[in-house]
Order: structure tokens, then C-alpha cells, then sequence
């Protein structure tokens, strides 16, 4: 039968765990306020729909309808468009505040960058697709 180590020499687990506790303790608080704010939510929260809270908002069709109703692609157009843009935006202030230590590439990359989207911008407003009839 082997024999097993002495205890002196098993290193402990102890230190270790110390360390994680704060973690633990973290996670353990924010499960409990999560959970005590929903339940609190649940049970303070009125539930009278009136048809200003059901009318349709920024989709253009109303919220409770056959779930196979056909709307119009521009939505979806919009959509897309706004989230290119706005990610040119996004873009757009990190390398202005860098433009001076990037230097002359930086600024033909971001020109070139800038120029393709114009050409797609161009693009989408002559086929019509920001007309809204």
C-alpha cells in the first residue's frame, strides 16, 4: 500500500482561494442585486397598456399583428446605413486626435477610407433608397 505524503508537505490551498474571495464575494452581491431588483421591478411595476404604449414607434407598423405582415425593406436600409455612419463617426475621433503621430499615410488612409463611403453615400441617394414615400 503506498504511503501517503506528510502533511508538512502538502503545499495548502488556502492562499490560494484567499485571493479569489473578493471575486466571490463580487459575484455573490451582484447575482443577489440583480435578482432583488427584478423582483422588486415584478412587484412595483403597473401593468394598465393603454394605446399610447402600444402604438407603433420608430418601426412604422403596429407592435401585435401577424408575425408574417410584410413591411417595407427601407427599415432595414436605414438601419444600415445609420450604423456605417455612425461607425465613420467612431472612426473618425481617434484619428483626429492621433493625426499628428501617424503622420501622411494615416491621413491618405483615412481620405481613402472616408472616400469609398461618400461613393457608396452618392450611390444609395441617386438609386432613391433615402426617399421616403
Amino acid at each position: 500500500m503506498p504511503e501517503l505524503p506528510s502533511p508538512h508537505l502538502i503545499p495548502s490551498v488556502a492562499p490560494y482561494l484567499n485571493n479569489y474571495l473578493p471575486i466571490m464575494i463580487f459575484f455573490i452581491l451582484a447575482i443577489g442585486l440583480s435578482i432583488a431588483l427584478l423582483v422588486l421591478n415584478h412587484l412595483r411595476s403597473t401593468r394598465n397598456p393603454d394605446p399610447e404604449k402600444i402604438s407603433p414607434y420608430e418601426c412604422g407598423f403596429n407592435a401585435f399583428e401577424d408575425t408574417r405582415h410584410r413591411f417595407d425593406v427601407r427599415f432595414y436600409l436605414i438601419a444600415i446605413l445609420f450604423i456605417i455612419f455612425d461607425l465613420e463617426i467612431a472612426f473618425l475621433f481617434p484619428w483626429a486626435i492621433t493625426l499628428s503621430k501617424i503622420g501622411l499615410f494615416g491621413f491618405c488612409s483615412m481620405i481613402s477610407f472616408l472616400s469609398i463611403l461618400t461613393i457608396g453615400f452618392i450611390y444609395e441617394w441617386k438609386k432613391g433608397a433615402l426617399e421616403w414615400e
